[in-house]
């Protein structure tokens, strides 16, 4: 069961992937533009609200999506990593707080109305909205590490390898980060399901990409009003960011349920 699981999730995420990562590469020339909302005419796909190839849309739209929800998930642990492991390791009680309260400030405002506040005042693009969606992630995934982390700090063998003189690092790194590794895993898988949504709500609203961009969530939104018409351009998309998440989660759990078993 537990093969069978990965199999699938690899089976479910390799199409979406390879579509996003190699679509670019592999798509044809666009040619003219149709009627908006046709099935036919040389479109097996049929063709969007301005009368574009949908197949041609979707190779192109994939790469946006997959590629800043990548990033903002590394950018949010790069950050969160460090400021969790200091906060739970640090003797100095006013260092924790000034590392961790103002993440609570953030935490308190909802991620999706703090990514449209700043996108109110300047116009992100594709790094500019990755840097956003890691911002929004950096609060949650720092507690995560900070109390994976503090009950792995607190065990004798920490105590016990300060006083034979490790590094901080050795500690941090070797044996605290080493011991949270599996929850940090549970939640890597978690996160990345969370951040396609948000960066596909994000592009679903405008925020990062042109309003007619070749974006599998810009063609959801730009052409749902054909969906009873033309209904490819909106399900082919839709399936292909559903693929993502699906995907991600079921390699991670079978990732996590081998280790487990394992141990």
């Amino acid at each position: 069961m537990r093969q069978r699981r990965f199999a699938l999730g690899l089976v479910v995420i390799a199409v979406p992937l390879v579509l996003a990562l190699l679509g670019p590469l592999l798509a044809p020339d666009p040619g003219p533009r149709a009627t908006s909302f046709t099935l036919g005419g040389g479109h097996w796909l049929g063709t969007d609200f301005v009368g574009r190839d949908v197949w041609h849309q979707v190779l192109l739209g994939g790469r946006t999506v997959v590629v800043t929800a990548l990033a903002a998930t590394a950018l949010a642990y790069l950050v969160a990593v460090p400021v969790g492991l200091v906060s739970a390791l640090t003797r100095v009680r006013r260092l924790e707080e000034l590392l961790m309260r103002p993440l609570d400030v953030l935490l308190a405002v909802p991620s999706l109305l703090l990514i449209l506040l700043v996108a109110s005042v300047f116009a992100p693009g594709a790094a500019g909205l990755a840097l956003l969606v890691a911002l929004v992630n950096v609060p949650d995934a720092a507690r995560i590490v900070r109390a994976a982390a503090g009950e792995a700090a607190a065990r004798p063998a920490v105590e016990a390898l300060r006083m034979q003189g490790e590094t901080w690092w050795r500690i941090a790194v070797g044996y605290v980060g080493r011991s949270a590794l599996r929850t940090l895993a549970a939640d890597a898988g978690i996160r990345l399901t969370g951040v396609l949504y948000l960066v596909s709500t994000a592009a679903f609203l405008g925020v990062g990409v042109a309003p007619d961009a070749a974006d599998w969530a810009v063609m959801v939104d730009r052409n749902r009003t054909g969906l009873f018409v033309q209904p490819w351009a909106v399900v082919v998309p839709a399936l292909l960011i559903v693929a993502l998440t699906m995907g991600t989660n079921l390699i991670f759990d079978a990732a996590l349920e081998k280790k487990g078993r394992r141990s």
